[in-house]
């Protein structure tokens, strides 16, 4: 079965090609002609589209007539998963939060697992070991702490992140060395803590890293740290399956 997952976030539009529950291609930031090309391409029989910057029906109306099965519009509160959600305000509940939990407990069944979502906001989200998603944290990115930093000062240069395998000194001796101090030691020692803290609770927890700053602080972070790059693509794949196996 061919299927087409359209993760539709805050700063891009990703998609991911499938052959069942194989991933066979991937693109980021796709403009809305560019997606309408890849599915006349691909030729998917369901689509599932996730949004959290803009209304999905807007896109499933226009692919209407060019995909022959399904368009699942993914809604947390609405959309049955393989998964219990304990949240307490699913209504709220980012789409990629929730798909990336299903993501993650189709990758690590009947295990505790935390997810760390480095994109434009610093995400960590828990599944314990019998299925259940409970949430967990949401705090600025990368980028963004460095936006802040700019913006909401006088006289602080707007910086963006280095390559990844950039040196990042613990004493900046430039202002730019300082705020990149700040900001990627910072980030990492808060994501190193709260990983402990969550260690503490739950002794055998995995955890998955994804987003699109990964690979930036993948070699920042401990080693058992394992990167998982489309675990939202994932996702939203194995809900569409979910749904057109029942």
């Amino acid at each position: 079965m061919r299927t087409l997952a359209l993760d539709i976030g805050n700063t891009a539009v990703k998609a991911g090609c499938f052959d069942g529950s194989l991933l066979r291609e991937t693109a980021a930031g796709l403009t809305a002609y560019e997606v309408r090309s890849l599915v006349r391409r691909w030729r998917p029989e369901h689509v599932i589209i996730a949004s959290v910057a803009e209304d999905a029906a807007l896109q499933a109306d226009e692919l209407r007539e060019m995909v022959p099965g399904e368009i699942l519009v993914f809604k947390p509160a609405g959309t049955a998963i393989p998964l219990r959600n304990a949240y307490g305000t699913p209504q709220t509940l980012g789409a990629d939060r929730l798909a990336a939990a299903v993501g993650a407990a189709s990758l690590r069944p009947g295990r505790a697992t935390l997810i760390v979502d480095a994109g434009t906001a610093l995400k960590f989200d828990l599944i314990t070991a019998d299925g259940t998603y409970h949430g967990g944290s949401i705090a600025p990115g990368l980028a963004m702490r460095l936006r802040a930093l700019h913006t909401f000062t006088g006289r602080l240069p707007l910086l963006e992140l280095p390559p990844a395998d950039a040196t990042i000194p613990l004493v900046g001796d430039s202002t730019t060395g300082s705020l990149l101090s700040g900001v990627v030691n910072g980030a990492v020692a808060e994501i190193t803590g709260l990983i402990a803290q969550y260690q503490q609770a739950y002794p055998e927890l995995g955890v998955l890293l994804s987003g699109g700053d990964a690979a930036f602080l993948a070699t920042r972070l401990p080693a058992r740290i394992f990167v998982v790059p489309e675990l939202v693509l994932l996702g939203l794949n194995r809900i569409l399956v979910y749904h057109v196996d029942k």
